[in-house]
């Protein structure tokens, strides 16, 4: 009985240790960039999309981002928020020097051009594993 008690929990660590190895072999190194946005008063609904599709053409102007979302389904303020965000904007980075390297690249400066003159605010948070 002891052999057998001994041989199950053998078993548990060496499958233990091998789904920990696989997790960390499989574990994503891409960087989730998550932008939440309050757009100024007076910026319309064509400058918002402008933005919004400026955003949607990062992809193919920097090879370092490889995804993007656009389309908020729903943005939560906190209770007594004064300027409430209504936007969320995605980009998935290849790793963390790409998205370094984004910081004032000519595809950020370009998007820039459209998006800061309407942004009254925002948040970003970067996320990865």
């Amino acid at each position: 009985m002891k052999k057998f008690v001994s041989l199950l929990l053998l078993a548990g660590l060496v499958s233990l240790g091998v789904t920990s190895t696989i997790a960390a072999e499989t574990a994503s190194k891409s960087v989730i960039h998550v932008v939440t946005v309050a757009w100024k008063a007076d910026a319309t609904e064509a400058q918002i999309k402008a933005a919004l599709d400026g955003v949607k053409a990062l992809p193919a102007k920097y090879k370092g981002i490889t995804r993007v979302w656009t389309r908020s389904i729903k943005v939560q303020n906190p209770t007594g928020t004064t300027l409430p965000r209504t936007h969320a904007l995605v980009m998935e980075f290849a790793d963390e020097a790409a998205l370094a390297a984004y910081t004032d690249s000519p595809a950020q400066k370009a998007w820039y051009e459209l998006y800061t003159p309407i942004r009254e605010s925002s948040t970003t948070h970067d996320i990865t594993n």
